[in-house]
């Protein structure tokens, strides 16, 4: 029973691992070390049998790599590390906004004993809540009205 839990932990973790964008970072930043390596490695071979073939001497082509696929491949890498940090950034964005927005904790019922000093009471939350909802409807009658008036705008004199 222990066993199946266990890995049951391992594969959430596995699992959660695999969404973390920092996490996915640290995991890609080898394979760019590598595919950079590479890259460097047939430009370099290329180089030299291009200089080869400059110099009159010929040569057997079939030691040539081709150097635009491990330049796509490198640059493949280049755009997932930046999709990470975009998200990375994104998220911890997300987060100082939470926290901005809604600092106080509160408390669960399945552990009250947890209930920390700064952590505000079920109604306040529930306030919290409905001014932002009030808030976001402002916002979305605003938002109607002024599209309105565009569309208002559009149309010829007298036709409404």
């Amino acid at each position: 029973r222990q066993t199946i839990d266990t890995g049951r932990r391992q594969r959430l973790l596995n699992q959660q691992q695999d969404f973390d964008p920092v996490h996915r970072f640290k995991m890609l930043i080898p394979q760019l070390k590598e595919s950079l390596q590479n890259l460097m490695k047939i430009a370099s071979l290329n180089l030299t049998h291009n200089t080869i073939i400059d110099n009159g001497v010929t040569s057997n082509d079939a030691a040539v790599q081709r150097f635009d696929k491990s330049l796509e491949e490198f640059y493949a890498l280049c755009d997932q590390l930046e999709l990470c940090l975009r998200l990375a950034y994104e998220c911890l964005s997300q987060s100082i906004d939470s926290a901005k927005h809604s600092p106080n904790l509160v408390p669960t019922a399945t552990k009250p004993d947890t209930v920390q000093t700064e952590s505000m009471s079920y109604a306040q939350y529930l306030g919290m809540i409905k001014s932002q909802i009030s808030c976001a409807k402002d916002i979305h009658n605003a938002l109607l009205e002024c599209s309105k008036k565009i569309a208002g705008k559009g149309q010829p004199p007298g036709i409404m």
